[in-house]
Formats: structure tokens, C-alpha cells, sequence
């Protein structure tokens, strides 16, 4: 065994000969980027060698200089003495801005859901049982079921061996007047917690966004319907890899990849869970529902189960309905009885929330028709209204998570988020995430820097740099031309911050791929774009779009910017109406199995129009005649 110490956060790591620095940082709580999975080929994991004995693989695309210099890659270095490390802060994998949403504290129910009847999927209920004499022999269960036969009538009352264990003794304490919490979601009622007397215990449900990149929980009343709190964080799958994609093939290749996804989920749930209940002076025995949604890929590694079937041709998952589990069967940190329930997806990759974001947006209960747009690593969309729907989905790359580009990075502290270019000098001014020191460029900043970059006439339609001589920013760097954004001694790594001609590119083709998928909907049902009253745009990074830059650079259709709608991240707030009613759960269940999912590689009007979006903002002006003059 070696020890590895990692400056300046002065912690030691314990691993045998042969472990990279990737592992060893991970064992010694230190989150390092990781887009690729570990394979070398983002670049982000760069530590620096201080003392000690290493066996480098690979030094993917570091510059040399950095070589020289004693810079590696965490993922391609492996241990061969004891070390000394220090880690730079821009290989950090800090505390990401999460949406969780504009309010924290008690906030009330959608107004959609105030006009429905407040119906959790898990209720209490104060029960006066008969008692027991020589005449009147029936066992303390059949007296509790009697009991509760007018509240659940439907079906018998399932329990588990733990609630019955403890049910003759409560019942007596109690003086055969008990207070029993029943989950109610499927023709067998289940019994989860029988409580002494009429005094109700804190009735408490969890609505969780299992996100590729974020997490959110929110912590709920369940007998006020009142939202008590609510905390997100970053996936600590992303040690494993940026996208789904990533993280698909390294639970297939890695000999304890499933076990290591699963585990970092339930290590990021399990760690808000534990925040929520301290911060609100609640028991975790206190929390009896939980229902969470998430695409078909991370509602899979949530249950543990394996998703390589997902990425390979045609694209099959393990199941697209998943049964409800005890949240001690899963490992959640809740009462053990507690029941989770999952979000039904559609396909591989129309997932649980996007049936959450249906829901919430309100498309089903009007007969206007609608569009609703989930971008991110995927994009996803859904075409209709309270009659039909139609959804698809396409692949949108990291671009907008920060992934392939040379400083790109999630929406966490330093990070660019604005940008604003003066044509007459080339004078930038950024904002940053937390007015920070700027440290990379998250997606919004992305938007933004190639609308501007464009009205300054720095780059062209199709991407390129124009070099006029005369501008001081501009410059050739490893891989072509790069615009400088902000200079070493303005930043916080220490390093010039700069788009370079390949990010730009790479950003086309994330924007490209979104349109495309947009158009090619709207194409394969011949729906005309103008017959879309609202476009509802949901998710942790479109909250942060600014709408005018998304359509100057052909993200989004040219439409009155009055038509957007932002609903933040509807993956959780559907979830919260499913845990808060019987009859979303089930409207949910509905939905699933009416929708149409279209699978886009079916011929090439995807291909075709994904080459058409690849200029600014497209090679078809007419669709974007507020953009063309």
C-alpha cells in the first residue's frame, strides 16, 4: 500500500501499487473531472506530480510545456511509490448552481394541482379497532384491516414481516387506537407504520430529479401538501463520466461499473436526504413515500439495473414500467418500509422525466397544442396536447454541459455565464457564476459567447474566425485560431480563458442537433411550427437560456420570444404532483403507454436536417427572419 497526498486540501488516500490518481482522489473525497468516463481523452482530470515514483499511460491532450512541467492525467497515472500531489482548482469538480427553483421555503402547490383533491399516494389514518375477548378471537392484523376497511377498501392490506413484528405490542400501547400509514398505488393497499393513539408523527414524502448532471430532492408534507424544503447537488456519477453515454459503457467494461453508478447515486440522494432531515429537525423514519423520475438510463442505475442494452442497436431497456420497492430493498435513506415509485419512461431515451415534464407543463389539459423542450446532454421533445402526443429524441452531445470544449464546465462557482463583446475594440465583459474569478465557460456563457462572437463579426456563419489583423484577441493557438475572453492575470486558474475555432464547432453541432430534432417532429407529423402556441422549455440549463441568443445562433425556432416558457425542472415538480395524487400517478402511468415515441435514425430527415443547422443560425434564412437582417 501507498499513501498519496493530496495538496492543498492536505488529505491522504491508502491504495495499492497500480491504482491510478483518479481512484486515489476519489477515495480521498475529492471529486476531479472526469467527462470521459476515465479514458483519457477529456483532458480535465490534470493534477500535478510534486514527489514520488508514477507510471504514466497516456498524457492525452496535454500541451508539452505542461508535461515538462510535471502536469498528468489523473485517469492514465498510476501509483508506484508514495506521493506528493497538488490539485489546480480548475480540475475541480465544485459545487454546481442547481436549479431547485426560484422560492425554498413553503411553497404551495402548482395552481394546477390546488384545484385537485389532495391525495397522496401515501396516507395516514386514526383507526378506534374493536378489542379482543374470548368471543371475539380475531388476530390484531384482521382487526386493523376491519378497521381500515372504510378508508382502503379495495383489495386486502399488504405488510411486511418488520411492521407485523411490532403490531401486537403497538396496538395494546395504544389501547387499540392506532394511527396507521398505508400506501395506496396499485390494487393491494401496503401498511407501512402502525403508530399508538391519535397523535400523528410527521408525515413526510421525498419528489427526487435523478439527473445526469444534477440531483434535486424536495422534502414534502404529506398531509398539507406544503413543500418544506428542497436541496440539489451534482451526480457524483459524473466521476464516471459526463453523459449517459459514457457512463453506459463503463458499467459494461469496468469489472464493478454497475456497482460503482449505483453506488455514487445513491451516495448523492442518500447525502440530501441526510441534509433535509438535519436542516429540518425531521427522523428519516418520518418519511414514508418517495417518488422519483429521471431518463430511461438513470432510473435504471437508480434501481441497479444494467443498461448496456440501452446504447446498442435497437436500443432495448431492461423495462420501461418498474415495479415499486421497499427503500430498504434500494438502500435510500428513508423509513425502511417507505415505498419508492419511479416515473414509467417510454423508450430508451424518453425517459420518466419527461413524462414528469408533460405533466407538469399543463399540455394535457388544454386542447392548444404544444411543445415542450428538455435540452442537455440529450435533447427531447414533446409535440401535443391533451388528445396526443408525439416525443422523440436526439443526442446533443456534452457541448452545453462544458464537455469538448477547451474551457468548458458546468454552472459552478467562477464560471462564465455572459458575454458581451464590443465591436469597436473587442473589449469583453463577463459575468460569472457567484461573481466569481472566472475559471471556464458553462452553457449559457457558451450561447451567449457565439451569438456574440457572431453580431461582432468575429466569426462567420459556418464558425470560422475572421482575422482582420486587428484584433488583440484573437490569436493562433494548438489547434487554429482562439479568441481570448479573459487574460491570465483576470482569471482564477491563472490561465488565459479563450473559444477556440474547434469549440465552436463542436458548439454547432449541440445546436444543430436540437434543431434538427425540432424540425424533424414537426416534419414527420407535418405540423406547422406557426400551430404551436407554447414552447415550454425545461431543465436546469434552460433556465439559464437566454432565449434572443438561442434563436440568433438557430437553437431554438424564431417565434415571439412571448410563446417561451420556462418551467425550470419539471422532472421534479411532475414527480411532486405524482407523490401529492393518485390520479397523476396513474395520468403518468396513461401517458407513458399512450405516447408516441419516434425513433429518428429511422431515414435521414434527422441527418439531413442536423447539416442544415450546422451555420449560424441556419442554412435556410427564412426560418429565422428576425435573424437574417
Amino acid at each position: 500500500m501507498y499513501s498519496v497526498l493530496f495538496f492543498p486540501d492536505n488529505v491522504v488516500s491508502q491504495v495499492e501499487a497500480g491504482s491510478s490518481l483518479l481512484k486515489a482522489a476519489t477515495e480521498a473525497g475529492l471529486e476531479l473531472k472526469s467527462g470521459c468516463g476515465g479514458k483519457g481523452s477529456c483532458g480535465r482530470c490534470v493534477l500535478l506530480i510534486k514527489q514520488g515514483r508514477i507510471r504514466v499511460e497516456d498524457t492525452g491532450n496535454l500541451p508539452q510545456l505542461k508535461v515538462q512541467e510535471g502536469y498528468v492525467l489523473a485517469c492514465q497515472t498510476f501509483v508506484e511509490s508514495n506521493l506528493v500531489v497538488e490539485v489546480p482548482k480548475d480540475s475541480r469538480l465544485g459545487e454546481h448552481q442547481v436549479l431547485v427553483d426560484s422560492k425554498l421555503l413553503s411553497e404551495t402547490l402548482p395552481p394546477r394541482q390546488t384545484e385537485r383533491e389532495l391525495d397522496p399516494l401515501c396516507r395516514q389514518f386514526y383507526v378506534e379497532m374493536q378489542p379482543p375477548g374470548l368471543l371475539e378471537n380475531a388476530s390484531d392484523l384482521q382487526r386493523l384491516r376491519t378497521a381500515l376497511g372504510k378508508n382502503v377498501g379495495k383489495g386486502d392490506l399488504g405488510v411486511s414481516l418488520d411492521v407485523l413484528r411490532r403490531l401486537a405490542e403497538t396496538v395494546r400501547k395504544g389501547d387499540w387506537n392506532v394511527t396507521a400509514t398505508v400506501a395506496d398505488f396499485d390494487t393491494q393497499p401496503q401498511l407501512v407504520a402502525v403508530e399508538p393513539g391519535k397523535e400523528r408523527q410527521s408525515h413526510l414524502g421525498l419528489a427526487v430529479d435523478v439527473g445526469t448532471t444534477t440531483i434535486v430532492v424536495y422534502l414534502i408534507d404529506l398531509n398539507s401538501g406544503v413543500t418544506l424544503d428542497k436541496r440539489g447537488t451534482y451526480n457524483r456519477q459524473s466521476r464516471y463520466g459526463d453523459d449517459v453515454i459514457t457512463r453506459m459503457v463503463y458499467a459494461a467494461e469496468e469489472e464493478q461499473g454497475l456497482g460503482d453508478l449505483y453506488a455514487a447515486v445513491l451516495e448523492t440522494v442518500n447525502e440530501l436526504i441526510d441534509r433535509l432531515v438535519e436542516e429540518n429537525g425531521v427522523r428519516h423514519e418520518d418519511i414514508v413515500q418517495v417518488v422519483a423520475a429521471g431518463n430511461t438510463t438513470m432510473t435504471h442505475l437508480l434501481l441497479g439495473l444494467h443498461p448496456r442494452y440501452i446504447r446498442l442497436e435497437p436500443y432495448i431497456p431492461t423495462a420501461n414500467r418498474f415495479p415499486p420497492v421497499r427503500a430498504r430493498e434500494v438502500g435510500i435513506h428513508t423509513n425502511p418500509e417507505a415505498w419508492l415509485m419511479v416515473l414509467p419512461a417510454v423508450s430508451s431515451y424518453i425517459g420518466g422525466d419527461i413524462i414528469a415534464g408533460v405533466i407538469y407543463s399543463g399540455m394535457l389539459e388544454s386542447s392548444e397544442v404544444s411543445l415542450l423542450i428538455d435540452i442537455g446532454t440529450n435533447g427531447e421533445m414533446v409535440l401535443g396536447n391533451n388528445e396526443w402526443q408525439v416525443a422523440c429524441s436526439c443526442s446533443a452531445g456534452p457541448a452545453f454541459e462544458g464537455g469538448g470544449i477547451a474551457y468548458g464546465m458546468r454552472a459552478m462557482r467562477g464560471a462564465i455565464e455572459r458575454i458581451q463583446i464590443d465591436r469597436d475594440n473587442y473589449d469583453v465583459t463577463l459575468s460569472t457564476v457567484k461573481d466569481a474569478l472566472p475559471i471556464g465557460i458553462c452553457g449559457s456563457g457558451l450561447i451567449d459567447g457565439l451569438a456574440t462572437l457572431r453580431e461582432a463579426g468575429i466569426i462567420d456563419r459556418a464558425g470560422k474566425f475572421h482575422d482582420n489583423g486587428a484584433n488583440p484577441r484573437l490569436r493562433k493557438g494548438d489547434n487554429g485560431l482562439e479568441f481570448v475572453l479573459a487574460w491570465g492575470k483576470e482569471t482564477e486558474c491563472g490561465r488565459d480563458i479563450f473559444i477556440s475555432e474547434d469549440d465552436v464547432k463542436n458548439l454547432l453541432r449541440a445546436k444543430g442537433a436540437v434543431f434538427a430534432g425540432i424540425r424533424t417532429l414537426l416534419k414527420t407529423i407535418d405540423y406547422p411550427l406557426e400551430g404551436v402556441e407554447r414552447i415550454y422549455i425545461a431543465g436546469g440549463f434552460g433556465n439559464y437560456i437566454n432565449v434572443d441568443d438561442a434563436i440568433r445562433i438557430g437553437l431554438l425556432p424564431d417565434v415571439d420570444p412571448s410563446r417561451y416558457v420556462f418551467i425550470g425542472n419539471s422532472s421534479v415538480k411532475g414527480a411532486r404532483m405524482a407523490l401529492l395524487s393518485r390520479a397523476v400517478w396513474q395520468q403518468a402511468q396513461d401517458v407513458a403507454r399512450s405516447l408516441t415515441s419516434l425513433e429518428l435514425s429511422a431515414d435521414n430527415t434527422f441527418m439531413e436536417e442536423f447539416f442544415s443547422g450546422l451555420f449560424l443560425p441556419h442554412t435556410d434564412l427564412s426560418l429565422f427572419p428576425s435573424v437574417k437582417d
